[in-house]
């Protein structure tokens, strides 16, 4: 399953989650060359996606990691190395990402969830938030897997600590939720969001053994529970109280009223 929407209006125009999407694609189409520009796609994943081992200086210099092959048929590599640039990196691979199903999904969920949260936080509140849930997110993943060479993209560990606010935000509001092949529901937001994070969590558990089976698929699961905490931590820290009792007031006021009366 998966939610395609939800049932929770917002009283402003949520421009900061408007830009941080616009942002997101203006990279993949600009920077990324839209995912079909196989060069300039592994350059910016290579050259500004988060690698672990760059950071802690545990990854051998040199060290490479397969990219695929190119147009030509040319094998490409990504190759652990000591530039300045890499200390930026837990902030550039939050706006890259690795294909068009990759970057879908995660708008996808900044635009079901990120709206109410930065509805209840302000604006500024809101970008600063969401920057500091993906930088958690980035440490936990350098945390679990200190010395890998592997470098990771994509601002799923940032939208995680969105939805960890909104779940402390709007526990009961309706999530429209599609479960394959064809049936659509309305869910409670916290069903959705706790069976999302325990999903992280199962996935993540082999990771933690010494035998350290990838059941991942690739996917940094481990980032995605370090932004969902931070954002369950960090809610109370960055919302606006008089945002929060207007959105509340105008709720009520909505519930109650009688269109007939």
């Amino acid at each position: 399953m998966f939610p395609i929407g939800d049932d929770n209006p917002t009283l402003r125009r949520p421009v900061v989650t408007y830009a941080l999407l616009g942002t997101i694609f203006a990279v993949w189409v600009l920077v990324q060359g839209a995912g079909f520009d196989f060069h300039a796609l592994t350059a910016s994943v290579c050259n500004l996606g988060l690698v672990p081992g760059e950071l802690t200086k545990r990854a051998l210099l040199g060290t490479s990691v397969p990219l695929g092959t190119d147009p030509e048929g040319r094998f490409w590599v990504c190759q652990v190395d000591a530039e300045p640039v890499n200390v930026l990196t837990p902030l550039t691979s939050m706006f890259l990402h690795g294909g068009w199903g990759h970057i879908l999904g995660n708008s996808l969920y900044l635009w079901i969830f990120g709206n109410n949260v930065e509805d209840s936080m302000g604006r500024g509140r809101f970008l600063v938030f969401y920057l500091v849930c993906g930088l958690a997110a980035a440490a936990a993943h350098v945390v679990l897997d200190p010395a890998s060479p592997v470098p990771t993209v994509g601002a799923s560990g940032a939208i995680s600590g969105v939805m960890g606010a909104y779940l402390l935000l709007y526990p009961r509001a309706r999530v429209r939720t599609f479960f394959p092949p064809l049936f659509i529901f309305h869910v409670p937001a916290f069903v959705v969001l706790l069976i999302w994070f325990a999903m992280q969590v199962f996935t993540g558990l082999p990771q933690l053994s010494p035998l350290r089976p990838d059941v991942s698929g690739g996917v940094a699961v481990w980032a995605h529970v370090g932004g969902f905490v931070a954002g369950v931590v960090l809610v109370k820290l960055f919302e606006d109280r008089s945002l929060v009792r207007r959105r509340t007031t105008v709720g009520d006021a909505r519930a109650t009223y009688d269109p007939s009366a």
